[in-house]
C-alpha cells in the first residue's frame, strides 16, 4: 500500500528476485525474534483457553449451589473444608488467518524507527502464530498457507512466506469462511475509503477482523526540514519540498484524519483497529491483538497514538 516516507527505494520489476532473496534472509531472524517475544508474553497466560466441554483438566474452583454434584472432585475437596469442582478445558478448535503486507512501502525505516515496518509486521504475525498454535488453534495465511493445527505452525508459516511469490495488496480470501478471525498487519496508508472498499466485503461476509496498522515514527511526526525529496515506493513518483517543515502541520492533520477515519469505519463494521509504531516494543501490539482474539478488549492496550 502507498507509503508516506523519505528516501525509500522503489522495487522495479527487474529486481523481483533480489527482493525475494532479501525477504528470505529476513524471515529466519524474524522467526527467532517472534519466538522470543511470544515466550515473554505467554508466560503465565492460559492463552485462549476457557472453561467448557473437553478432556483436559483446566482448573479447580469452588462449587456453586445448583451445579451438578457429578462435577465435584471429592478427592480435592477432602483436602480442606471446601467443595471443589473440576473444570475441563474448552476444545473447540478455531481458525485464525494471519496476513502481513510485504509490499515495497513496508520496507521503510527512518532513523527514528527501531526496525523496518516489514520486519515488525513479520515478527508480529509469526509471534501470533506461535502463541495461537500453543493454544491449539488452526493457523492459516490466505494465499500462502492452508490452515494447520500444529505446534510448529509458526515455523511452517515462516517457510511458506519465504517460498511464496511477492504480492501487493490483499490476497484472495474466498477460502476464508465465516466464524473465522482475520488478522491483517500493514501500514494501510491508502485513503480510508479505499481501504474500507477492500475490507468492507470481508466484514459483510461475517469475518471477525483485526487490523494492525504499522507506522514508522517519522510517518507520524514528520521530522523533516529544509530541502527534502520524498519518493513513493509503490509508483516511484517524487515530490521535492524546498522547506519541508512548513508542510508539517498540514501533514499531521491529514495523517490523523486518515487514521481516525479508518479506525472509526472499522469499528462501525465490528472490527478492531490497533495502531502500532516501530519504536515501541512489539509485545504491546501482540498483547493487544491477543486480548481482542480472546474476547477481552478492555484489557487490550497498545502504543502508537499521536
Amino acid at each position: 500500500m502507498a507509503s508516506i516516507g523519505q528516501t525509500v527505494a522503489r522495487t522495479p520489476s527487474g529486481e523481483v528476485l533480489s527482493r525475494a532473496q532479501q525477504r528470505a534472509m529476513l524471515v529466519p531472524d524474524c522467526l527467532v525474534e517472534a519466538r522470543r517475544i511470544a515466550n515473554t508474553v505467554i508466560a503465565g497466560w492460559h492463552g485462549r483457553r476457557k472453561r467448557g466441554i473437553g478432556e483436559n483438566f483446566w482448573q479447580f474452583r469452588p462449587y456453586s449451589q445448583g451445579e451438578s454434584l457429578s462435577r465435584i472432585d471429592w478427592r480435592r475437596s477432602a483436602r480442606d473444608d471446601h467443595t471443589y469442582v473440576r473444570d475441563r478445558e474448552w476444545e473447540a478448535a478455531h481458525t485464525i488467518w494471519l496476513w502481513a503486507d510485504l509490499s515495497p512501502s513496508m520496507m521503510y525505516k527512518s532513523t527514528l524507527g527501531a526496525v523496518s515496518k516489514e520486519s515488525r509486521a513479520l515478527v508480529l504475525m509469526l509471534a501470533l502464530a506461535e502463541i495461537l498454535a500453543r493454544s491449539g488453534e488452526r493457523i492459516g495465511c490466505p494465499g500462502v498457507m492452508e490452515p494447520v493445527s500444529a505446534r510448529n505452525a509458526a515455523e511452517r508459516l515462516a517457510t511458506a512466506i519465504m517460498l511464496s511469490p511477492l504480492g501487493e495488496g490483499l490476497p484472495e480470501t474466498g477460502m476464508i469462511r465465516g466464524a473465522s478471525d482475520l488478522v491483517l498487519i500493514g501500514d494501510f496508508l491508502d485513503p480510508a475509503n479505499e481501504v474500507m472498499g477492500r475490507l468492507g466485503p470481508l466484514a459483510r461476509r461475517g469475518l471477525r477482523g483485526h487490523v494492525v496498522e504499522i507506522a514508522d515514527p517519522a510517518e507520524e511526526v514528520f521530522p523533516y526540514a529544509g530541502r527534502t525529496e520524498f519518493t513513493d515506493p509503490e509508483s516511484g513518483e517524487k515530490l521535492t519540498a524546498g522547506r519541508a517543515e512548513i508542510l508539517r502541520e498540514d501533514y499531521q492533520r491529514a495523517y490523523r484524519a486518515r487514521r481516525d477515519s479508518l479506525g472509526e469505519s472499522l469499528r462501525h463494521v465490528g472490527w478492531t483497529f490497533i495502531p502500532h509504531r516501530t519504536d515501541r516494543p512489539a509485545s504491546e501490539a501482540l498483547v493487544a491483538v491477543h486480548m481482542y482474539l480472546s474476547g477481552m478488549p478492555t484489557r487490550a492496550t497498545h502504543g502508537g497514538q499521536l
